[in-house]
This record gives C-alpha cells, structure tokens and sequence, in this order.
C-alpha cells in the first residue's frame, strides 16, 4: 500500500473529529433552555425505557498543566474543591430527572475529565451512590472512567469496582522521559505497570491506555519503544489519538516550541509503524483512533455492526439519550445537542438558580440527521449506503469530493453507496468530511483556523 507524501500534503487538511454533525463550530450561543427542557422531555417520554440512556459526568479537576491538553480543565492542589462540585452535579441531575417521565435506567456511564481520579475514592462513591438513588441499573450497564496512573490508587480501583465500574483507561500518552518532560506529564513506566496491574487483579474486565502521536521530540525510534513497551503491557484496547495542534484554543500549547513537532510526513510514518506493531501483536483496527484485542467487547461489537460513536468516542450500545453533566458537558437527546457553560463560576451560578447550565447548542434538521448517519456509519463501519432522496443533495456537494477520493483509492463508490478501501482507512476524517454540508456551504465564517489537521 503506497501513501505518497503528496497524498498526505493533500488530505492534510484542517477536517473535524465527527464526535457530532453538525460540529460544534455550527451550534448557536444562547441556546433557548425552555425549547431544550420541552424536547428533552418529550424525546424521554418517546424513548424505550428498556434500552437506557447514556451518561457521562466530565470532573474537570487536575494537580497539574499536560501541556498538549485541549481538554475543558482546571488546575489546582486545592481537594476542598471536591464536595461543593458533586453537589452541584448531582442538584443537575435532580433538574434533569424532573424532566423525566419515568425513573431514567442508567445503560452507560462514564467519567471524564480533567483528571477523574483527582477526586478521593469516597467522594466518587459518594456521588455515584446517591446519583444512582433516583435511578435503575441497566443488567447489561458499561460503566468507564479515565485515570491517571500518577493517582489512581488500588483504593480507587475497587471503591469504583464494587459500584459497578469494569472498564478503566489510563491516560499515558508517551514512555519517553523526554516527550514527558515536554508536554508536562511525567509518570514511571513502572507506575503505569501497577496500575494496570491493580486493576486485573480487582477484576476490571477491559483497561484502555491511551496513547498519542505526533507530540513534540517524537520520532519512529521512540515511537517503535513506547509502542512495544505498551504491547508488553497488553491492554485490551488502545486508543491512539493524532495530536491535534490548536494554539488558537488551548493555549497551553503555546508552552512547547512548534519547531518539535513532528512534520506531517514523519507523523504518518508513526502512525503505520504503531499500527503495524499493534497488528503483529493481535489487535484490530477499530476505526477512527482504536485498537483492540479479539476478546474485547469493542471489536464484537465492530463485527456485528453495533459499535456506535459519540461525545464519549467510540461505545458498545447506541442509546437513543446521553446526558452530559458538568462544567462544559454535552448533551445529546437524538434530535439536537446542549453544550453546559464552560466555565465553573457560570455553571455554579446557574445550577444554583435551579435552571438548567445548557448555553450553547443545535436542534437537528431533517437533513442534519440523514448525513449525520452518513458520517456515523463511515466512522463505525466504514461503509455507509445512500437514502434516494439525498441524491440531489449528495451530487451537489458531496459527490465531487468522493470522486475525488475515489481517484486517490480511498474508496469505492456508486449511487448507492461507498466503502472505505484499506488505504483509505488512514483518512476517515477526510471521508467523513465530504458529506459535512455547514462547511461546504460555509454557514460559518471564522479568522481562526476551526479545526486541527487531519494527520
């Protein structure tokens, strides 16, 4: 398979993630909360209460600045900041249940950050414990949370363990001392051992490490020793992100010099040699950013076509409901999304007043759904087949760029539909791109770059 340095220089363009379509970019401040709660709430009423909703409560909290971070975070040593957060958690919570019909069944949750794990075990139990009070447990739940290996201990573990936790990712990013250094992130691999470690003696049935290319000093010689160094720790599934450069929104970034940062040309080649690796040792490509290991739930549910994608990345079961709670959290009710305030001074005042913390968002059009599905089934399954009442829409704006792919063999494509071919699988994002109708109709007009780089 031949990937030229002119089809990286070409395709290495400024394209979303697809987390969501429309993209956050297009949503619209001000969202009006009495439209989100009256839908919210007639969506619930629709929705099969056997199936579950999703949830995710992103805790914001870090001890320190990862200086490649592009994440909604907020740096202090200060613990004190724990319980006036959960309490404001869960008084969202109770505003969201008081749209609800019916007791909500909990299928999915997970807890992002910041750091999750800043948090003590207690204060976690505490939360949980009381959040699920006023709910049901899915039988089949998947519950997840993200660690850091610098502080999660086995207390952690089994407190999270013992509430219904079988799922854990470990943020590691790079064994490099050096690429530690840079990016702020200094953790022993003897640590990140332990820590997994801990968590298959518990039981924990899947551990995630998290891993990045493309960070400033990388090279494919310290590439090729974090990946097998990661290999020999046999994580079920490895997430494996493309660094996304955006200075203009994590000034962080700022902190390191650019100049070390790997071209685009050196960045694909870590990116081949790590899959490579990781396929020598058994794991499967998943899709967009994952790897995983025949056992793992992930891939069964790549073969069988039920693996979804949301604001959570990829996940088992598509629940017709997510509800983000937290600083920055969004929501998705399947017919718009509902993004929180951003910073925690807007949203403690605002959950306090006893209203709802959504301020930004967008209400989906029947057309924002049929291709929304289209960059959903690209990103899953890596094919996706055509609706005839598209087609005019398709031939206008997206068939020029698929012809364009199909040329470069990135796909195979008729009027019914496409497949994404091997090679093109290292360009889904440009893929999925072409049927990405705000930005080819430029609804939205910025100075600033709006996305990182494809590779």
């Amino acid at each position: 398979m031949n990937i030229t340095t002119a089809l990286l220089t070409k395709y290495n363009q400024p394209v979303p993630r697809y987390t969501s379509y429309p993209t956050v970019p297009f949503w619209k401040e001000g969202l009006y909360k009495d439209q989100w709660e009256r839908l919210f709430g007639h969506k619930f009423e629709a929705n099969d209460a056997a199936n579950g909703i999703s949830l995710y409560i992103h805790l914001p909290f870090c001890e320190s600045l990862c200086t490649y971070c592009g994440c909604n975070k907020k740096i202090t040593l200060q613990h004190s900041v724990e319980e006036t957060y959960i309490e404001t958690i869960l008084a969202e919570w109770k505003l969201y249940c008081a749209l609800m019909t019916t007791k909500p069944v909990i299928r999915e949750l997970h807890l992002g950050g910041g750091t999750p794990t800043f948090f003590s075990p207690e204060n976690l139990v505490n939360l949980l414990s009381r959040l699920f009070e006023t709910a049901t447990i899915h039988p089949e739940r998947e519950f997840s949370f993200e660690g850091h290996p610098n502080n999660t201990t086995k207390e952690h573990l089994q407190a999270l363990y013992t509430i219904g936790f079988r799922r854990v990712s470990f943020g590691v990013q790079d064994h490099n001392p050096e690429v530690q250094r840079v990016i702020n992130r200094i953790q022993p691999l003897e640590r990140v051992q332990q820590v997994i470690l801990d968590a298959r003696e518990i039981g924990y049935e899947s551990v995630n490490t998290d891993l990045i290319y493309g960070l400033p000093l990388q090279t494919p010689e310290s590439m090729e020793k974090t990946i097998r160094q990661t290999i020999e720790l046999r994580p079920d599934r490895i997430a494996f992100y493309s660094y996304a450069h955006v200075p203009w929104t994590s000034r962080a970034q700022r902190l390191f010099d650019e100049h070390d940062l790997p071209s685009a040309e050196i960045k694909m080649q870590l990116y081949r040699l790590s899959k490579k690796l990781f396929q020598e040792a058994g794991y499967i490509d998943i899709g967009m950013d994952h790897f995983a290991l025949p056992h793992d739930d992930l891939y069964r549910a790549k073969t069988d076509g039920t693996l979804h994608r949301n604001f959570m990345g990829y996940t088992l079961h598509p629940t017709n409901m997510l509800i983000g709670l937290g600083v920055s959290a969004i929501s998705d009710a399947g017919m718009g999304y509902a993004q929180n305030e951003k910073t925690l001074h807007n949203y403690y005042d605002v959950i306090g007043k006893g209203e709802l913390a959504v301020t930004k968002g967008y209400f989906l059009t029947d057309e924002d759904k049929a291709f929304g599905k289209y960059i959903l089934d690209i990103s899953c399954r890596g094919k996706t087949s055509f609706r005839e009442e598209d087609l005019t829409l398709l031939k206008q704006w997206s068939f020029p760029l698929l012809e364009d792919l199909e040329n470069d063999g990135l796909i195979i494509l008729d009027d019914t539909g496409l497949e994404v071919t091997e090679k093109g699988s290292h360009f889904i994002r440009n893929i999925c791109f072409a049927f990405d109708l705000h930005v080819h109709r430029k609804k939205i007009v910025s100075s600033a770059p709006l996305f990182s780089k494809a590779i």
